[in-house]
């Protein structure tokens, strides 16, 4: 087996002994700095224009402007609840939506960097960093807007975490009142949610997942396994090669090499030759000058 033909995880280090996990592939990771990149310029973006819409258009149809059609438009609108409108009917539901929010927050993202240390599919990643940057985004809004921009509700126990997230996408498809055949919102007006980005980038995300769920997953458990694997094999190589380094310590001759010696063993084996090689030849070279001047030495006597 040549130096060249070594596996891509074995190095070779003089000095002490190595021990078993000196032999062990590191599993390949990901630097998830790279996808909460992409999460810090999604909340930019979506932070930007919600304080654009808040500042420069007026709430409702007055302020109204098309984008294309009458279909797609930018609508101003104040909502106290949930994603794309939804509420939850308590005195102090928006604050437990609001922490929910930041705990929900806290999991996203220590996942994504989970997901990233254990080599998970770029997909996934990137669809988790739109989940996350979507969830961040209308955390701002409840904890703060409420404060800085006094849009909590009235009657809100506290402006903190009360605040209300700024919606302004108008998906215009269909409006009118739902039959009152229909159980709960039967009889009700109806128009098409109003939402935002830090929405549309959840809704982007999780509509990722389910539709590559099988080749993300697939291709992770995968990874998991080879990486398993791989560790398996190289544990068993690294004790044989610890058992022969005491062999060797301990004046009992090495085994010989054969075919069914592990692959590592072999490699280990063949650097060690070679180093050994290299230094012979060099003590050769420095002794060898010194041979010549012996020689006039004896003619002189």
């Amino acid at each position: 087996m040549k130096i060249s033909d070594n596996p891509p995880c074995l190095r070779y280090q003089s000095g002490p002994p190595r021990t078993v996990l000196s032999y062990l592939c590191p599993m390949t990771q990901k630097n998830p700095l790279i996808y909460f990149l992409l999460t810090f310029v999604l909340i930019a973006l979506d932070q930007s224009v919600k304080l654009a819409v808040h500042h420069y258009m007026l709430p409702g149809f007055a302020g109204q402007i098309n984008l294309v059609g009458n279909w797609l438009k930018l609508h101003y609108v104040l909502n106290p609840g949930m994603a794309f409108g939804m509420q939850l009917g308590h005195e102090y539901g928006k604050l437990m939506l609001s922490v929910f929010r930041l705990f929900a927050m806290g999991g996203i993202a220590w996942y994504l960097v989970y997901l990233a240390r254990n080599d998970a599919p770029n997909g996934l990643l990137w669809a988790m960093a739109m989940i996350l940057a979507g969830a961040v985004g209308n955390v701002i809004d409840s904890t703060f807007y409420g404060v800085f921009l006094s849009n909590a509700p009235y009657g809100s126990p506290t402006p903190w975490f009360h605040g209300q997230v700024i919606d302004m996408i108008f998906v215009d498809v269909w409006e009118g009142f739902i039959p009152d055949w229909v159980p709960i919102w039967g009889g009700q007006y109806y128009s098409t949610t109003i939402f935002n980005i830090a929405d549309s980038c959840i809704f982007i995300g999780v509509c990722l997942i389910l539709a590559f769920q099988r080749r993300f997953f697939r291709e992770q458990s995968q990874e998991q396994q080879d990486n398993h694997s791989a560790n398996i094999v190289t544990t068993n190589d690294a004790d044989k090669l610890d058992v022969d380094h005491d062999e060797e310590k301990s004046g009992f001759p090495p085994a010989p090499l054969t075919n069914e010696t592990p692959a590592l063993h072999r490699a280990e084996v063949s650097i060690d030759e070679s180093i050994q090689t290299e230094q012979t030849d060099v003590e050769r070279c420095e002794t060898s000058p010194s041979q010549p001047d012996e020689k006039l030495n004896k003619r002189h006597d």
